[in-house]
């Protein structure tokens, strides 16, 4: 007995399972990049911790058409730019997750933040169709038992786990009341904001709700897996996190990814990692790849797998015809990926290569950079460096001229995948890779 006793001591203290002892399996499912506003902006202090709620001055309530979360593809949100920051507003976010578990949990951001951010309020539930909450599925969100919050400066906050089942490529609604100041800025994405001041989390539909591109409150959402086993993170720029797809449509590449790996009844989660005008050596928007690797792909919980598509930014702003050009070579891109492997397989984590897409015809191309687009795209499909190369330069190029994209894969910029393009990317990954 004095034994049984001190082994259960023992498994208590080293985190090892014992019989009937139910195991956590928390897994990134969603992801967004948090990132600091650009260097020559200053970000707008939020209140301090000392201040009261109740003193924090609200916005005036704006009649504002009544803008439903719908994925319609023809639908085109109206999207507002606030006149200053938003305060004392309730944001909500629609997400949508990669895999299905009994539990969820939140993790916020203050890591963009000069000051600390209160969260009066958090409530999170299943999305209906039209992005109402459907009713019997709110939950409120708690931090350590307690229903708000302050998030320190520069930081991030993980919620208590939430009790709620949620379905492989689930969409959610999660609403935030912040009391103070939302400052703008940074890495951002299409949110919904309420007409009327105060807390309104719990409303199932946000009264006089507006469209606006806020930075992001929620950052990651994580679940409590109830099959899967692994997380791939994408990691990327704009052409990664899905730009000019349609909003709020879960159409980007990782997103079409995921719907291929639910089919297959695959045991992998898909988190994407991409950020708009991200480069892999210098800060564009928000940190380069090298500098943010740690934190946006070893600390996503259950990552196995990294698909990496990075270096047409370098590229562009290295060589661009008009404006400064940032000079960048083949040779600092190439130890730029080796820095990324080396780093990845420490951790036990596969790399795959994606190969560049197509730019001629964008707005910073040129020749010299498409010799060393070229020089990068030969070195990923030939060095052996990867653990798997993805061909998505062929898959979105136009087959009488690969230098471009397809015309049905690109309508506007000759730089970014329509929806049909960021498809076109997702069935060049090999699924094998993942089964």
């Amino acid at each position: 007995m004095k034994f049984r006793h001190l082994a259960l001591a023992a498994a208590l203290i080293l985190g090892t399972a014992t019989p009937g002892m139910a195991q956590d399996n928390w897994l990134g499912a969603w992801g967004f990049v948090p990132t600091p506003p650009p260097p020559d902006m200053t970000p707008t202090p939020g209140p301090s911790p000392t201040v009261p709620l109740a003193a924090v001055v609200p916005i005036p309530a704006a009649a504002a058409p009544n803008q439903p979360l719908l994925d319609n593809p023809g639908n085109v949100p109206v999207v507002v730019t606030p006149e200053g920051d938003p305060a004392n507003v309730t944001v909500r976010q629609l997400v949508r997750v990669a895999i299905a578990g009994d539990r969820i949990r939140l993790r916020f951001t203050n890591e963009a933040g000069a000051d600390v951010l209160v969260l009066g309020a958090v409530r999170v539930g299943i999305a209906g169709p039209d992005g109402s909450m459907i009713a019997g599925t709110d939950r409120a969100v708690m931090f350590d038992g307690h229903s708000a919050v302050a998030i320190p400066a520069a930081s991030p906050l993980l919620s208590d786990p939430v009790n709620l089942k949620v379905s492989a490529l689930q969409k959610l609604v999660i609403s935030s009341y912040v009391p103070g100041k939302i400052a703008l800025g940074g890495h951002s994405l299409y949110q919904y904001v309420s007409g009327i001041p105060g807390d309104q989390t719990a409303a199932a539909q946000l009264p006089g709700q507006r469209i606006y591109r806020l930075t992001s409150l929620v950052s990651q959402v994580e679940v409590d897996a109830a099959t899967a086993n692994a997380v791939i993170v994408t990691m990327g720029d704009s052409i990664t996190e899905g730009a000019l797809s349609t909003n709020n449509a879960f159409r980007s590449y990782p997103d079409r990814l995921a719907e291929r790996l639910v089919a297959a009844r695959s045991k992998w989660s898909v988190v994407n990692a991409g950020i708009g005008g991200n480069r892999l050596l210098r800060h564009g928007t928000g940190h380069s790849a090298l500098a943010r690797f740690d934190r946006d792909v070893l600390g996503v919980p259950g990552v196995k797998a990294v698909i990496l598509l990075e270096g047409i930014n370098d590229i562009g702003r290295g060589f661009t015809p008009t404006g400064p050009q940032e000079p960048v070579t083949l040779d600092a891109l190439i130890a730029a990926n080796k820095q990324i492997i080396a780093r990845a397989r420490a951790h036990g984590i596969k790399v795959y290569g994606g190969l560049l897409t197509p730019y001629q015809g964008a707005g910073y191309a040129s020749p010299a950079g498409e010799q060393v687009r070229t020089g990068l795209n030969n070195w990923i499909r030939s060095s052996g460096a990867f653990d798997g190369v993805i061909d998505f330069a062929t898959a979105t190029a136009d087959k009488s001229n690969p230098l471009t994209f397809a015309a049905e894969y690109n309508v506007r910029d000759k730089l970014h995948p329509n929806d049909a393009g960021y498809q076109a990317m997702a069935n060049a990954v090999d699924l094998n890779w993942f089964k």
